[in-house]
């Protein structure tokens, strides 16, 4: 005889399980892709076009030097504060500068890097406090006298003036397009919320139908989102800082706001992955998950706490999983909010909506193993409600009173 149906379908979802944290890796990577894709286009034209114009005005012949300082100083993000751009342009002047000189002076060798980078570093600490001028200075002067004598073929501050010709092209071009740090914010802001939803969505299939894959699914969805998360929270972080003194200042405001709902999202993360941690064997214990000696498809101890149900009860009436839905529908309308930075207003009824429900004196009520799970859907709730912009005590009133 063959495989039991129910088995290879077990094993089939187990092998879907296993390459979960690959897809959402994937997807993750095709976002970061899209919204780096025109930084990265612009930064590649500016660097051909330093190089041109060093090879063009200043008759250079290999003025690599220029396309590097126009790459360097302009990165593949739209978030170029014109400060940061004007540090690295600088860093990369000095070092190139130094190197040049030194060169021509002391030659190439290990001695001669490490002095010349060492006294990059010192001079660029003495013109500002940046730490990209710094960094920069050290690495270009270092390339610089790493390199052979004969590619400087255009005189002992040929160099130089190729990366000053970078510099400017990479100024220029932060200039003219100003960008605006809540576009990247608000791109991880909804790739991470929704994560979330996804992770809530897994969560309720699993109740619903007594499914350890799901379950466990629903967990390593929750535990592969925590790098956007973090990129969510510390680019909000870093923008915030920026912003004090940029042109970008008038966002500040929002920056803030977004810098505080990453950590309430990843907050609400955190605790809905404690409650797909619980979930199974909250599920055993009553004889629900898929499995066990009983059929998971007769709903024993049916979640709602009533009596228990005929035979011919299909779990998806089960109340707790249909919360847990509306739940992850909350939290997507929440996503679509934060990554377009419209209003809050259908999030925050949605997610009240959802708060005003969960009771565990009604839904598992005379079962503890259904409550707890209750109890420990109320705090992600209110951390999303936090989320759409009510005040943290007017979140925990909208639950019901214990």
């Amino acid at each position: 005889m063959g495989e039991p149906p129910a088995r290879r379908a077990g094993a089939a979802a187990r092998a879907a399980l296993r390459t979960l944290p690959g897809r959402i890796r994937v997807r993750q990577g095709v976002s970061r892709l899209r919204t780096s894709f025109w930084p990265v286009l612009q930064a590649a034209l500016a660097a051909g076009v330093a190089y041109g114009l060093a090879t063009v005005v200043l008759g250079h012949e290999q003025p690599f030097f220029a396309a590097i300082a126009a790459w360097v100083c302009l990165g593949f993000s739209f978030d170029r504060e014109l400060r940061k751009v004007a540090e690295v342009a600088v860093g990369v002047a000095v070092g190139v500068a130094l190197g040049d000189l030194m060169v021509h002076v002391i030659g190439s060798g290990w001695w001669q890097i490490a002095l010349v980078m060492g006294a990059s570093a010192l001079i660029a600490r003495f013109i500002d406090r940046g730490p990209l001028l710094t960094i920069q200075a050290g690495v270009q002067a270092g390339v610089v006298v790493g390199l052979p004598a004969a590619v400087a073929t255009s005189g002992a501050l040929g160099r130089w003036t190729d990366a000053l010709v970078g510099g400017a092209v990479a100024l220029l071009v932060a200039l003219v397009t100003p960008g605006d740090p809540r576009r990247r914010i608000r791109a991880l802001a909804l790739e991470a919320t929704r994560e979330l939803a996804l992770t809530l969505e897994a969560l309720a299939r699993g109740l619903r139908d007594g499914d350890a894959d799901e379950l466990a699914a629903a967990l390593v969805r929750g535990r592969a989102a925590e790098r956007v998360l973090e990129d969510w929270h510390d680019l909000a972080t870093k923008s915030y800082e920026i912003a004090r003194v940029s042109v970008n200042r008038v966002h500040r405001t929002e920056i803030t706001r977004l810098a505080a709902q990453a950590v309430l999202v990843d907050r609400a993360m955190r605790s809905v992955r404690v409650l797909a941690r619980r979930a199974p064997a909250a599920l055993r214990s009553l004889g629900l998950l898929d499995g066990d000696d009983v059929d998971h498809r007769v709903s024993v101890v049916p979640l709602s706490g009533a009596m228990p149900a005929p035979p011919d009860v299909d779990p998806v009436a089960d109340p707790v999983a249909d919360l847990v839905v509306r739940y992850a529908q909350g939290v997507r309308l929440l996503a679509a909010a934060l990554g377009s930075g419209t209003g809050l207003d259908r999030a925050r009824d949605a997610l009240a909506a959802v708060a005003r429900d969960v009771d565990p004196r009604t839904l598992g009520e005379g079962h503890w193993q259904v409550q707890s799970l209750v109890l420990l859907l109320r705090s992600p709730v209110v951390d999303t409600l936090e989320a759409s912009g009510m005040t943290p005590d007017a979140a925990r009133a909208t639950l019901p009173e214990m």
